[in-house]
């Protein structure tokens, strides 16, 4: 790197060994999220197993008290039947440390967000709304431990339904039929299925593994799947009986973000609690909007700052995962996405504080959206006077006025109370949606940029009934 190619990035050439930090990280990011690299890496994956004459190994891992791993597990064995796939599974535990947040708040979110997704994958989950005991958690780890492997396909999906219903009879059944290892082995399992995790370089449960990348449970799914389709793995072909499944149809295809045909008249709201420094945030935020004006409902914008921002650490594994698995889902929703500039520290602070007064022009939710675009899309160094003037003035803001505005604080205390807001619902990552019906109650209160499509059914839902 030159100090001419840095100062035209918009960066200070020597003076300032922050901004070449930042620089470089955004280089590096951008250049890992690209889908020249993805798809150089999936051919080389390719040519490699196809060298060695080696099947398609496809593993996952299981997290038994995890709500999203029991919706993956009644997916294994159509899994193993559609694709000719080596089908490899492990037992593990939940993140720990820097890649988990929130465990507890997180527990609670799988199996309430798991129960809303389950039908439109025509899958179960079972509606007890109650956490199941350790104990329950330790018999189903134990019966599913003393599995073979293919056995443990079999089987996963039925201890988890009796665990998720608190069946302890149904627990203790299988336990004497099927086998359950003792402690020692149970702890022995885990370990290694953590250990194999940790050496392709995740931390979560309900993942499968493929070719070096990862694909998260149900929601990730028609990524793996629309892969082994291209690579002519399906077991389907199509001199099969006519009413027979295409080899193009997925198993779990992602549902459709979908308007309707009802239109409100803005009873119902939907609050989204977006940051300037996330990805997810960046690839569904225009689209949050757009929601909200097709179907008329009230949008109300609620920012908070950055996880990091908010003193919780991201470790390096887990920012790498949620770059990359962005950028797929943003090639997926046809949302431009990846040439990257890191806003994090000043750059997101000093748009905050033009946050307010944006909000009294009613320009609040496009000097967002043009902040996301600068640092998400176009790749504007927003930690300049003239990047963040760029923003400005894409969100049709005046930028002489708007630099009277950068030295207020009052945005501090807004971003607080809405970061309050939000755990008090239930959530903490970003984005996350709340949908409030015509009294203002929560009706649904959800995580996630691939929740988008569920608020917009929850919404028809809400509507209909008020028919």
């Amino acid at each position: 790197m030159t100090a001419q190619q840095f100062e035209a990035q918009g960066g200070v050439a020597t003076a300032d060994p922050s901004a070449i930090r930042r620089w470089l990280t955004s280089q590096l990011i951008s250049w890992i999220v690209s889908d020249k690299r993805l798809l150089a890496q999936r051919a080389k994956v390719e040519r490699q197993r196809t060298r060695n004459r080696a099947p398609h190994v496809l593993e996952y891992f299981h997290q038994v008290d995890d709500g999203y791993s029991h919706l993956a597990a009644q997916l294994l064995k159509p899994l193993l039947l559609r694709y000719d796939v080596d089908l490899r599974c492990h037992l593990v535990s939940g993140p720990k440390g820097g890649n988990v947040v929130e465990p507890d708040l997180l527990a609670r979110l799988s199996y309430y967000d798991a129960e809303k997704i389950a039908p439109h994958y025509g899958l179960e989950f079972p509606g007890t709304n109650v956490q199941p005991t350790s104990c329950q958690i330790e018999t189903a780890s134990g019966i599913l431990a003393a599995q073979d492997n293919s056995n443990f396909i079999e089987r996963a999906a039925l201890v988890g339904s009796a665990l998720w219903l608190g069946d302890d009879a149904a627990l203790q059944k299988m336990a004497n039929t099927y086998g359950s290892a003792t402690g020692e082995q149970l702890a022995a399992s885990v370990a290694s299925g953590n250990a194999r995790r940790e050496a392709l370089n995740h931390y979560s449960g309900a993942m499968f593994y493929y070719g070096r990348e990862w694909y998260w449970g149900v929601d990730r799914l028609y990524h793996l799947e629309q892969r082994l389709i291209e690579l002519g793995a399906t077991r389907i072909t199509t001199n099969e009986a006519p009413n027979s499944a295409s080899p193009t149809t997925l198993l779990a295809p992602r549902p459709a973000l979908e308007p309707g045909r009802l239109k409100d008249n803005a009873s119902l709201t939907l609050e989204i609690y977006p940051s300037l420094r996330s990805p997810y945030t960046a690839i569904a935020f225009d689209r949050t909007v757009s929601l909200a004006r097709d179907t008329g409902v009230s949008l109300v914008v609620r920012p908070v700052l950055p996880m990091v921002m908010r003193g919780v650490p991201v470790t390096r594994q887990k920012g790498l995962y949620i770059f990359r698995d962005a950028a797929r889902e943003a090639q997926a929703a046809g949302v431009p996405f990846g040439n990257f500039y890191d806003p994090i520290g000043e750059p997101a602070k000093r748009c905050y504080a033009l946050y307010p007064w944006a909000c009294e022009q009613n320009r609040g939710i496009e000097l967002l959206s043009s902040f996301l675009r600068a640092a998400f899309v176009d790749g504007t160094n927003t930690n300049n006077d003239s990047g963040l003037q760029k923003v400005v003035e894409g969100a049709g803001l005046n930028w002489p006025a708007a630099q009277q505005q950068l030295g207020n604080s009052d945005w501090e205390a807004l971003l607080e109370q809405n970061r309050l807001a939000m755990y008090e619902a239930g959530l903490w990552g970003v984005p996350s949606f709340r949908l409030l019906d015509k009294q203002g109650k929560q009706a649904l209160a959800v995580w996630g940029q691939d929740r988008l499509w569920l608020v917009a059914r929850e919404i028809q839902c809400l509507l209909d009934t008020q028919e």
